[in-house]
């Protein structure tokens, strides 16, 4: 058995590994993700689907329900206005017969209480007889002769269509009247299914006192189920409470207006599809519910009590109406939220949902929405996963904003143009997240990548460099680009002798050479430049590149003054170890060339082996100006363009007019002599003017002035360690003296020297 497993496993890892490379870790990762939301849709939990019904109101709020200009319902309203003139409710029932009296006259079709009337009036003369103590014989026998007010509420009642309210109860509620109590028929037609297994269903049904129920042409219950957050949204056409099936206060209000019987209940095998009545069929969820499509709580639905008993009401302002009679008295605690009010009361919503159903403008879920939903997710998703690859970055979000906006307007249109709720926020959020597993998948696989790139690269490259190429490997591929660069040269002076006095210990001479290549490369990189390469005891390094430095040339500047401090701070510490040890020391002095030109910068070589580097006629002209540094007696060289981008915050100072070596036209060449506070001081002002006079003097052949200036010069620059310039030219002005140039001497000066 155990030889059995062991290659099954193995093969199925090997299916699995397969599998995986093909198909990508980021793919299968979405693909499993897209699994498991997709049965998080179809077991709907509470989350998933208030993040849908919430998706439906902004489609109420951004289109509410524009109600129709002719309205076919009022509501006659008990508020607080009829409560401060008549008393506080509950009021006596012969009032309530008085309003049915008004309603009668003024023409009403049809008249709903959204009240409930379960109790017998406390106010009616023969109950006060019984009740009211200290009272008369004579006074309690007239009020035994009185009328009972239930009974003229039932006379009322009885002389016009009237639908009354019930409520559903959470415990059973017993029938007092004589015989069965008398409800609306109901008849299902479609499948053998039992819709009383669907509906919503409550214990106990409160119905209003016996004589008034046999008195009213219907009844229906007001019952107004909030969903889990407060807000109504659906309300049941149908529903089971005390053992039978009874319809809701605005159905029967419409079954009492088509004269018809019996309501008929359409059923499939998924539940109750929908509800019939002559000459209208409305489509209801399987739990026999339908979503109400709102508009904003209206104040013209509504007629006071008060200005209805009191006769002031428009002759015309009720006539062929179904009218309500409600409150909305905060006091009485019949407010509601709908997606576009906080509060509302509860009898316009019945309201609402009558002229839904009178215009047809109920809106629907259709009973396939849930395949729809999970198929058009499916669809989506897979498609992303399948094309990522192909698409890319960019083509695959152009591609998901497309379908994202599809979504939308799918949803849109359809509950705008046939009032069909379709949730398009589930496959939005589902493929949304299906992109970000792949964005993030493709992101750390990068991350290692560039991972692997650094481990590789960092021991070979400057920092800025690994970095560039881990961010964009692209630039490995042979290749390059034209850019304008400042590149630099160093070398050290005299280094032949030194390596002379190491000729017997080459781990010295390796050691020495580690410990001042170490700070001078510090100085460049420490400064966004890039190190080229080493040739010995000589540095070549750039600016500009591969990372853009819009002040390359100033950045070259800084590492070249800060290379010639750190070379004295190692001389000084090579000294104090010398004069310990007792042995002589050979100082270290560096000399440094930068020009700044446009060159081809990116790897050079061939396919086996290449290196990031620079070539150009600006490099060639930086390792001459390194070398002219020595005939100059100065640290620095700096060509022309160098010079002219940084003149103006370093201190510099024109050097002479040459022909490099290889170059048929001459160039200004400067030097470098200190840092940009120098440039601010006045020994700098004082020397910089004499300077200019000298090299003025010299250019035109006023060889007595040009010395003199220099000897001038070399007293203010005695700090500078450039003695060497104004030798040079102290020393070609006594020449020129002596011998003077030819006429045709222009004051180009021959480089011969490399």
């Amino acid at each position: 058995m155990r030889r059995t497993i062991i290659p099954v496993l193995s093969a199925g890892r090997g299916a699995l590994g397969w599998i995986g490379r093909r198909i990508g870790p980021g793919r299968l990762l979405a693909g499993g993700l897209l699994v498991l939301l997709l049965l998080l849709r179809i077991t709907d939990p509470p989350a998933v689907e208030a993040l849908r019904v919430r998706t439906f109101d902004a489609l109420q709020v951004l289109a509410p329900r524009v109600p129709p200009a002719e309205r076919p319902v009022a509501i006659v309203d008990i508020d607080e206005a009829s409560l401060k003139e008549f008393g506080q409710w509950p009021w006596a029932r012969t009032r309530l017969a008085a309003i049915c009296q008004k309603l009668q006259e003024a023409g009403a079709a049809i008249v709903a209480f959204d009240i409930i009337f379960s109790e017998p009036d406390r106010l009616s003369p023969p109950l006060l007889a019984e009740t009211l103590p200290d009272l008369g014989e004579a006074a309690r026998a007239d009020l035994r002769a009185q009328p009972d007010s239930d009974s003229v509420f039932a006379e009322a009642i009885g002389r016009m269509p009237v639908v009354l309210g019930q409520t559903a109860a959470s415990t059973p509620i017993a029938w007092t009247g004589e015989g069965p109590p008398p409800q609306t028929g109901t008849a299902v037609v479609g499948t053998d299914f039992d819709p009383e297994a669907a509906l919503i269903g409550f214990p106990g049904l409160i119905r209003n006192l016996p004589v008034l129920e046999r008195a009213a042409a219907g009844r229906g219950v007001f019952t107004i189920s909030p969903e889990r957050d407060g807000v109504v949204r659906r309300v049941p056409l149908v529903l089971r409470a005390g053992g039978t099936v009874v319809p809701t206060l605005a159905l029967d209000i419409l079954r009492v207006a088509t004269g018809a019987d019996t309501l008929l209940i359409r059923t499939e095998e998924a539940g109750v599809v929908s509800i019939r009545l002559p000459d209208l069929t409305v489509p209801t969820d399987p739990h026999g519910q339908i979503w109400v499509r709102f508009s904003p709580h209206d104040p013209g639905l509504y007629v006071s009590a008060r200005d209805l008993l009191n006769g002031t009401v428009p002759p015309d302002r009720l006539r062929e109406k179904i009218v309500l009679v409600g409150t909305s008295s905060v006091g009485l605690l019949d407010n509601r939220t709908t997606p576009l009010d906080r509060s509302m009361p509860g009898v316009e919503i019945h309201a609402q949902l009558l002229e839904n159903l009178l215009t047809g403008a109920t809106l629907t879920v259709p009973n396939e929405a849930t395949l729809i939903e999970v198929g058009a997710t499916a669809a989506v998703s897979l498609a992303i996963i399948l094309f990522a690859p192909i698409l890319g970055a960019l083509g695959l979000l152009l591609f998901g904003g497309l379908v994202a906006g599809q979504l939308v307007f799918l949803s849109w249109y359809r509950f705008s143009a046939n009032g069909i709720l379709f949730d398009a926020t589930f496959p939005l959020l589902t493929t949304f997240l299906v992109y970000l597993t792949l964005v993030f998948t493709n992101y750390f696989r990068e991350q290692a990548g560039r991972k692997r790139i650094r481990t590789a690269f960092g021991r070979y490259l400057s920092p800025t460099l690994v970095e560039q190429l881990a961010l964009s490997p692209e630039p490995l591929r042979l290749g390059g680009e034209e850019r304008r660069l400042t590149i630099m040269f160093s070398d050290v002076r005299g280094f032949t002798a030194i390596a002379e006095f190491y000729k017997t210990d080459p781990a010295g001479l390796t050691a020495l050479m580690n410990r001042f290549l170490t700070p001078l490369t510090h100085a460049i990189l420490d400064r966004q430049g890039t190190i080229d390469k080493y040739m010995g005891d000589a540095i070549m390094a750039f600016w500009n590149a591969p990372l853009r430095d819009d002040d390359h040339e100033a950045h070259a500047a800084a590492a070249a003054l800060d290379m010639l401090a750190r070379m004295d701070a190692l001389n000084a510490a090579r000294r104090r170890e010398a004069e310990a040890g007792g042995h002589p020391v050979l100082p270290l002095e560096v000399g440094i060339g930068i020009n700044t030109g446009a060159c081809v910068v990116g790897n050079i070589g061939s396919d086996l082996r290449f290196d990031y580097s620079v070539l150009g006629d600006p490099v060639n002209v930086a390792s001459r100006l390194e070398g002219q540094s020595k005939l100059y007696g100065v640290k620095i060289v700096l060509g022309a363009a160098t010079a002219e981008a940084i003149r103006d915050r370093y201190p510099v100072l024109e050097l002479d007019l040459v022909r490099v070596k290889g170059k048929s036209e001459p160039e200004t060449v400067f030097t470098l002599v200190g840092d940009e506070m120098f440039r601010m001081s006045e020994p700098f002002r004082q020397l910089a003017a004499r300077h200019a006079a000298m090299i003025a003097a010299y250019r035109a052949r006023h060889w007595e002035e040009t010395g003199a200036a220099a000897q001038a010069c070399r007293a203010l620059a005695q700090d500078l360690r450039i003695d060497g310039l104004y030798a040079l030219y102290e020393a070609r002005a006594e020449t020129f003296r002596r011998e003077p140039p030819p006429a045709d001497w222009d004051g180009v000066t021959i480089a011969t020297a490399k």
